[in-house]
């Protein structure tokens, strides 16, 4: 697929437009499914935010790529960065505590590079983390990345819905799950995230969970954008106890994200 020029008009707007290596090329053009050079790691962060280190993960900059850590287009669009995860952690952990368990069990059903997962486990104390990851290519590097880093994490190869029903969790441990499908096209970076084309909805998510854990104290953490269509976050508070909606200012040009916190069986 060609890369149009900037001067040129995009008739078609269902056709992502590249402006260098931005969101549209990583995610929908032809490096959705490549891995990413160092170079091209770092070209991503100047031609969008100006900045060579915006993907640092587990707590490094992109020169991670020289311990054999590897991205592909779109985890490296996907995955939550550093500065990120380091508000996600302490803010999910914060909620957690006032659960009343002494264990928890973190649960992401899309893996990706499981950044997040790695900063919620970091400020979660006696907490395990259990991934999931359908695509074969993303779960093998992820999977080699948790090796480099020494990360014990339960990375689980298949479909969440699926696998779900071999994890075994003792009622008095708490469940922490955080909810981020892909955005895929729910995401129009002008307007808003529409949190109901997410793929999947994440209401169907969240529904899925409920119903694997339904004796369990939980609490969910879904990523949102700072930018989010009204009725569709409403949909979603409306499955939760209590819940609480945190955008975070971390100076990404209009483009923050944010969480919406959510509890089930419980309030704090």
């Amino acid at each position: 697929m060609r890369h149009l020029q900037n001067n040129q008009k995009n008739e078609h707007p269902s056709i992502p437009t590249f402006s260098g290596y931005d969101r549209a090329l990583l995610l929908h053009g032809c490096k959705r499914n490549k891995v990413l050079s160092l170079e091209e790691v770092e070209k991503y962060g100047i031609d969008s935010f100006a900045d060579a280190d915006y993907v640092s993960i587990y707590g490094m900059r992109p020169r991670w790529y020289g311990r054999g850590i590897r991205l592909l287009g779109r985890t490296a669009v996907e995955c939550t960065r550093d500065a990120l995860g380091k508000r996600i952690g302490p803010d999910v952990a914060s909620v957690a505590a006032r659960m009343q368990s002494n264990e928890f069990v973190v649960i992401d059903p899309f893996a990706g590079s499981c950044n997040t997962l790695f900063w919620i486990l970091r400020h979660l104390p006696n907490s395990q983390g259990i991934a999931f990851e359908s695509d074969p290519q993303v779960f093998e590097l992820t999977r080699r990345s948790l090796t480099v880093l020494g990360q014990r994490i339960d990375l689980v190869h298949g479909d969440y819905v699926k696998r779900l029903e071999e994890c075994r969790v003792p009622e008095d441990q708490g469940v922490v799950a955080f909810v981020a499908p892909p955005w895929g096209t729910a995401l129009d970076e002008v307007r808003e995230l529409d949190v109901c084309r997410t793929a999947p909805p994440i209401c169907d998510v969240i529904e899925q969970l409920v119903h694997r854990f339904p004796k369990h104290k939980m609490l969910f953490a879904t990523q949102v954008y700072e930018k989010v269509c009204t009725p569709s976050l409403t949909q979603v508070q409306a499955r939760f106890d209590w819940s609480e909606l945190r955008i975070y200012d971390i100076n990404e040009k209009g483009r923050n994200h944010g969480i919406l916190l959510g509890t089930k069986g419980w309030a704090p």
